[in-house]
Parts: structure tokens; sequence; C-alpha cells
């Protein structure tokens, strides 16, 4: 798991600086033009959001292209079940499809301050379905599980999205804004 995030890393590193430096610029520029306060969590946030995104886009796209040793799945939870709990392939399939939309059901949570869950679920759904449709047309497999566990991922990352706002108004000691 460890040498696939590098490796997503390293692959997208050109791409993550030149974007980064298109979003920062433009974002510092427009902030200055129209006077607007700078947020530095916010900007963090939203910057941290567009590097996830390039991430994403290289890991579901380029990563593990050669599908000629798999077929696709449509039968749920048949390849979830098929590596031993906790081997390297369950990590790597099981665990890493479900890691890699936690920061997507995060940070839509965050953008759209969502309280409650079946809009990030519907979000993630309409984004991993996409995701499988285009790696089926650039020779890589559909698989539902994966679907399944992304879904999962988004919501792992909306209740942390949700914990982190309840914990804030908390600790402020605020009413929910809705």
């Amino acid at each position: 798991m460890k040498r696939a995030l590098l490796s997503i890393f390293a692959g997208t590193l050109p791409t993550v600086i030149i974007c980064s430096v298109i979003a920062i610029t433009l974002r510092v520029t427009y902030l200055f033009k129209y006077r607007k306060k700078f947020h530095v969590f916010e900007e963090f946030l939203s910057l941290t959001f567009i590097i996830y995104i390039i991430c994403l886009f290289y890991a579901v796209t380029f990563q593990d292209i050669d599908g000629s040793w798999a077929t696709s799945n449509f039968e749920p939870f048949k390849e979830m079940f098929r590596y031993p709990f906790g081997s390297r392939l369950f990590m790597k399939n099981v665990l890493g499809n479900m890691l890699l939309f936690v920061p997507y059901g995060f940070f839509t949570s965050y953008f759209l301050k969502e309280r409650k869950p079946l809009i990030i679920l519907v979000l993630t759904f309409v984004l991993s379905l996409t995701i499988e449709f285009i790696q089926l047309q650039i020779g890589r497999v559909f698989d539902i599980d994966d679907i399944l566990l992304n879904l999962m991922g988004g919501f792992i990352g909306y209740v942390i999205y949700y914990l982190f706002y309840r914990f804030k108004t908390l600790f402020k000691g605020e009413e929910s804004e809705r």
C-alpha cells in the first residue's frame, strides 16, 4: 500500500506542482483583486482537494493498466472476499478502494457544508460509476465491488467531516448553520 501511494505521488508530482502554481497564483490574484479575506485553512483545503483530484485521476487511469489478467466483475462482494483478510492483496484492493474515496467524502461534505450523507453518497456513486466505466473503456476492468468500497470510503469521509463539524461547533458553542 505504501509503495502504491509513493508511486502515485511520484507519477503525479510534475502535474501537482504545475496545477498548484496555477491554482495558487489565480487564487491569490482573485483575492487581491476583489479584496477578499484570506483564510489559510480554507485555501489549504482547496489546494489539497485539487492535489487529491490529480492523484485520484492518476490512480484510476494509469495504475495497473494491463487488465489482461482480470475480467470485469458485476457480482457484488465477489472480489471483496477473494483475498485473505489482512493479506497484501486484501489491503490493496479492499482498503485501497475505500481509502481512495475518504478524501472525496470529506471534501465534498466540507465544500457543500452537507450535514446529511445522502447527497455525498449520490456524488460518490456518480463519480465511482463514471470511473469504472472509463476504466472499462481504457482497457481496465469494471468492478462493482470497487463502487461499493468507494461508497464506504465516501461515507467514512462524510463521517470524518461530520465529526469535525460537531467538534468545532461544540468547542465554539455555535449552533448549526442550517
